[in-house]
């Protein structure tokens, strides 16, 4: 098979276009052919080596979380999905080495879902790891109908899905961006405001009484912030400070769950959560991929498309 890979740890233009071997397939998994693979930050991040103390890495790496494909084969004793189906998942694995940027990769059962219907190839690869993050992030905070929740840095990939998925809960969802992203944001059901020095106040115009909830997917002060505004500080949940867990809050690190993605994926179908392209590159353009994802202004999803052999 083709893949994206590096032989060692390295830097975005490491990134090599070369031939592996398929995939093994063991007991409880699936083959997929791969259609379409998410860009993410912890790609990149993973590549340079700054999850080496956490994760044991193999080589050579083939980078990728996000998949939506085609199921080829079973291994032993998998019931839940056969040859043709078409699904799409978080393939995080307990080892990083066999990821989605490549035209294969086995996946277990367990980390993957019937793909939404509503969705492209290309969109459905969008959803998984943001998707699942934004959904555990605003889960952990309890959100309820009729609340108020404040979304920090709504118009990335994750925020863009918090905000889509706080509203089907039926919340009223304060937004923060920058004032180029606001019209999107109204699009997808929320109240923006911008980021930045004085939000707290901007926010108490729209809130007098403060929110009920907050989710962090920004960083830098986004949690002071919250706290501010919240009575309760366990109402408070970042995917980026791990500070918010010492003060009160939870600190959450997204985790493979196949009856989470199934959530989504009814969202996706019910048309309550879409999902915006930034940009789709083919798949041996993943170093380009990874440059313009660090460069941190993307608006929704980055995502590479996989050709048939």
């Amino acid at each position: 098979m083709k893949a994206m890979a590096l032989r060692r740890y390295g830097r975005t233009e490491d990134l090599e276009w070369t031939e592996l071997p398929d995939p093994k397939v063991a007991p409880g998994e699936v083959l997929v052919r791969v259609k379409a693979a998410g860009v993410n930050p912890v790609d990149w991040k993973l590549a340079e080596g700054r999850l080496d103390a956490v994760m044991e890495t193999g080589f050579p790496l083939v980078p990728g979380w996000d998949v939506a494909g085609v199921v080829e084969r079973v291994g032993f004793d998998v019931t839940e999905f056969a040859p043709g189906d078409e699904v799409f998942g978080y393939i995080r694995k307990d080892w990083a080495q066999f990821g989605a940027y490549a035209e294969l990769v086995s996946a277990h059962v367990r980390l993957l879902a019937p793909k939404p219907a509503a969705l492209t190839w290309e969109e459905a690869a969008g959803v998984p790891l943001a998707g699942l993050t934004a959904y555990q992030a605003v889960q952990r905070t309890g959100l309820q109908p009729g609340e108020t929740v404040l979304v920090h840095g709504a118009a990335g990939g994750v925020g863009s899905f918090g905000v889509q998925i706080a509203a089907a809960l039926g919340a009223r969802v304060i937004a923060t961006a920058s004032e180029r992203n606001h019209d999107f944001l109204r699009s997808l059901g929320a109240v923006p405001v911008t980021y930045g020095d004085g939000l707290r106040d901007r926010v108490r115009e729209l809130a007098p009484q403060g929110v009920d909830a907050a989710v962090d997917f920004a960083g830098h002060d986004a949690v002071e912030v919250s706290l501010d505004l919240l009575d309760d500080p366990g109402r408070l949940a970042s995917v980026v400070d791990p500070e918010a867990a010492a003060k009160g809050g939870h600190y959450v690190w997204v985790r493979p769950d196949r009856a989470d993605l199934t959530v989504l994926a009814a969202l996706a179908d019910d048309g309550r959560l879409t999902v915006h392209l930034d940009r789709v590159l083919p798949l041996h353009e993943a170093a380009e991929a990874w440059r313009i994802n660090q460069g941190g202004h993307t608006r929704g999803k980055l995502v590479l498309s996989v050709p048939g052999r």
